[in-house]
């Protein structure tokens, strides 16, 4: 069981933005970016391509009012998306706002926001998402 598994489950707690029955959404406690989320489906696969067609499709759709609402609770140009799926082997599209293609940069050093600033972006995110 992978730890998003154990997110989606409720065994590890999450500032949980978005689920449904297929989906969950939650805030990547050391993101690149305030508001970084990732998007990941319940099904446990490792690889994001190997998801199944259907699943694939879905999670973007899932993930459009997600991004939209980064947009609209960040200061940035948009919300980029990246799927990196080498830290957890579950897979997971990261949402991140963006100014510049930096932000997506992911090897550098990852912010360190405290559960505050993590419970600010999340509800900042949420008061948008409706």
């Amino acid at each position: 069981m992978t730890i998003f598994s154990k997110i989606i489950a409720g065994e590890i707690p999450a500032y949980k933005i978005a689920e449904n029955d297929q989906f969950f959404a939650f805030l990547d406690i050391f993101p690149l970016r305030e508001g970084h989320t990732l998007v990941v489906p319940k099904m446990e696969v490792d690889k994001f391509f190997d998801l199944p067609d259907t699943c694939l499709a879905n999670l973007l759709l899932f993930a459009k009012p997600i991004a939209k609402a980064i947009e609209s609770a960040f200061d940035c140009d948009r919300c980029g998306l990246a799927v990196i799926g080498l830290e957890v082997p579950h897979a997971h599209l990261h949402l991140v706002p963006v100014n510049d293609s930096d932000d997506l940069n992911f090897t550098r050093a990852k912010l360190k926001l405290s559960p505050e600033q993590l419970k600010a972006a999340q509800e900042k995110i949420l008061r948008h998402l409706a």
